[in-house]
């Protein structure tokens, strides 16, 4: 009988104590940072394209160019290594040197009538969708995983096993609300 009831209190305790809640959010959270990394890289994966598709156009323009190859490069460093505060002043960065690229081709309606342009444009803007949707997921998950671990008696297990809370995904770069200035 007494071996039925510690049986009984420790599932209970277990249960509890939010464990298995607090690896499952850690998970979720995991699982929506990985999805901002995989955006993030399919959005510097299609930049070359675009670059070459506009290269043709605007030779002129070299500037804009090596400042977008910067930037790709810079976020596949970031995207690398991890750092969401890293990746997320990379992506604004190569969002700046977007900004001037699509300005030029504003202005050039022989940019503008390519297809190929056209085509390399929407699948960015959807990459760009992609990304706000998979930063927005990874921050409620992240809110979501705060939360529970610093709520009782969850927080006493998150103490228990190190469960610290996690970082948002921000832009903190006060460029990212900056229109970019194009000059010719």
């Amino acid at each position: 009988m007494k071996r039925v009831v510690l049986t009984a209190i420790t599932v209970l305790t277990l249960t509890s104590c939010g464990y298995n809640r607090i690896q499952s959010l850690d998970e979720q959270v995991n699982s929506f940072e990985s999805q901002i990394k995989v955006q993030l890289q399919r959005r510097a994966d299609l930049i070359p394209n675009l670059v070459n598709t506009v290269k043709g156009f605007a030779e002129q323009e070299q500037e804009i160019f090596d400042a977008i190859t910067s930037a790709r490069a810079q976020l596949g460093g970031a995207v690398a290594g991890g750092s969401l505060a890293e990746m997320a002043a990379a992506n604004q960065g190569l969002t700046a040197a977007l900004g001037r690229l699509f300005a030029i081709a504003e202005d050039n309606p022989e940019i503008q009538s390519n297809q190929n342009f056209r085509d390399l444009q929407v699948q960015l803007e959807g990459t760009e969708n992609r990304i706000s949707t998979a930063r927005q997921d990874f921050n409620q998950a992240v809110q979501a995983y705060n939360s529970y671990i610093r709520r009782f008696p969850q927080v006493l297990t998150a103490k228990m096993i190190g469960a610290k809370a996690r970082e948002y995904f921000e832009v903190t770069d006060e460029s990212a609300t900056a229109v970019p200035e194009v000059e010719f």
